[in-house]
């Protein structure tokens, strides 16, 4: 582990993925990588809040209509 607590992983995405979660970044006033943590600390709030697992859908393909 690192000295702030946080530990590495290597992440692929799709270059569409990339790019949206880099604007969303951008309009974040965040960094790529800040704005990944953000996003999944919320998904780890809000499935703690509903006591509930992600659906049965997550591990499919996501199709982005992003232009």
């Amino acid at each position: 582990m690192s000295d702030s607590g946080k530990k590495q992983i290597p992440l692929r995405v799709s270059e569409k993925l990339f790019d949206a979660i880099a604007s969303w970044a951008e309009d974040d006033f965040r960094s790529i990588n800040g704005q990944i943590e953000y996003l999944l600390t919320e998904c780890v709030k809000q499935r703690k809040k509903n006591g509930k697992y992600v659906g049965e859908e997550i591990d499919k393909p996501i199709e982005l209509d992003i232009k």
